[in-house]
């Protein structure tokens, strides 16, 4: 059983989600370990979300109250914050649920930019490091990899890409009304990590050629080598970002790096007409915790953009190509339950056909000690089991894709006193016999 607990931008403050994403490595171990009915877990935390996608063993009784309560524990336990305080500020997906909401948050149907670009690598690095931490599981390993498939197909026959803007596009032209002339700001990029590239792409979009970037991780050379601009040491950080007319924060540090007193020198004012105001100097925060000092906005002549902010700024989704991104989505959550229902009911489609060729060899052996030398025989015995099979396979799919798998193994009980193979690649073998 798959289950999906999420606190997303729609059901919790922006303070919780920052709270929520300053450990979420620890969490899916965390789960696991809760107890033997998780079969796997993976998290996902990004900038305006923090889900954890949880397997659970399916014939447990309860299984989706008592994942619910292991995903809670675990961010208790990983992140500090009491289980009373995430009461109301998240929602649960079970069973087929699942697969949709993720392709639909896969897709950027859930971002706070609809249609939004960086999520889709979020998606695949969350599988990544459950991998790595060991805590993924075959039906997880499915889902996240459709997922990624549901993204690219959304991505090539909608419009929804195309109209879609990440949040870093939406903070620049949240900042255009400020700016007259993009190649005379001076620009400081802090972070090197995947937003510091996009932003860097972006900037360079707009006309911004003065750009430098710091890293607080040591890294600022070698990203500046790449990309083709200036590097800032530690010692010459305070110095740049006071002289920076913009200053745009997207780093995975846990606490601020950027606070009032790297903003202590005056800069003469640029220009008025911005969305937050008229200020000299704009910084945006882009990061999850925030990267900024929320102080810094108290200091004259500098404006604070964050994602809160951004994300009240958001323009309305673009109706038509969201409409047909949720059709795709649909339509891919509906064969991933579809083939999984299938998966589910192959032991006993497995079971049945080796009771029947069990008694089928038994009878051809019979035949030929009884003289059937030119085969006739067994050649109609083969034939008659083929037909006889026919109508129990698709009818155990069909009622698979119905979710009535359990069915088809009662009337296998009940008929023939036989039960599926446990072992999945048994079956697997017999089934291709």
């Amino acid at each position: 059983m798959l289950l999906c607990v999420t606190a997303s931008h729609k059901t919790a403050s922006f303070e919780l989600l920052e709270r929520l994403s300053r450990t979420p490595d620890d969490v899916a171990p965390t789960i696991v370990g809760m107890t033997p009915c998780v079969q796997g877990a993976v998290v996902l935390a990004t900038c305006n979300r923090f889900e954890a996608y949880v397997e659970m063993d399916e014939p447990l009784t309860a299984a989706g109250a008592i994942g619910v309560e292991a995903v809670i524990e675990a961010v208790e336990s990983a992140t500090g914050i009491p289980a009373a305080e995430l009461d109301g500020a998240y929602t649960v997906h079970s069973g087929r649920r699942v697969a949709e909401h993720l392709f639909s948050v896969a897709s950027g149907l859930e971002s706070v930019v609809s249609g939004e670009g960086e999520i889709a690598g979020q998606v695949r690095r969350a599988l990544k490091s459950a991998r790595k931490d060991g805590t993924t599981s075959p039906e997880l390993e499915r889902l996240f990899q459709r997922a990624s498939q549901a993204q690219r197909k959304v991505k090539n026959v909608t419009a929804l890409g195309r109209a879609g803007r990440s949040l870093v596009r939406l903070a620049l032209e949240l900042a255009d009304s400020r700016i007259a002339d993009w190649s005379a700001e001076r620009v400081l990029l802090v972070g090197t990590g995947a937003y510091a590239a996009v932003t860097l792409a972006t900037l360079r979009e707009r006309g911004a050629v003065d750009i430098s970037v710091y890293s607080p991780s040591g890294r600022a050379a070698v990203f500046a080598a790449k990309h083709g601009i200036r590097p800032v040491a530690a010692d010459e950080y305070a110095r740049t970002a006071a002289h920076s007319s913009l200053l745009i924060t997207c780093t995975t540090a846990t606490e601020p790096v950027l606070g009032p007193e790297h903003l202590q020198l005056p800069v003469a004012a640029v220009a008025a007409g911005c969305p937050v105001g008229a200020h000299s100097r704009l910084v945006v925060d882009l990061g999850m915790p925030r990267n900024v000092d929320p102080a810094v906005a108290a200091l004259e002549g500098v404006a604070l953009l964050d994602l809160e902010t951004i994300r009240l700024h958001a323009p309305l989704e673009e109706l038509q190509a969201t409409d047909a991104a949720r059709s795709v989505v649909r339509e891919a959550a509906e064969t991933f339950h579809v083939v999984g229902s299938r998966q589910s009911v192959t032991p006993s489609v497995v079971a049945l056909r080796s009771h029947i060729f069990e008694l089928l060899e038994r009878e051809i052996d019979r035949a030929r000690a009884r003289g059937d030398e030119d085969g006739k025989v067994e050649q109609a015995l083969r034939h008659l089991s083929g037909v006889l099979l026919h109508t129990p396979t698709v009818r155990a799919h069909e009622l698979a894709a119905a979710g009535r798998a359990d069915e088809f193994t009662a009337a296998l009980a009940a008929l023939y006193g036989i039960a599926p193979e446990a072992d999945a690649s048994a079956a697997d073998d017999a089934a291709t016999a």
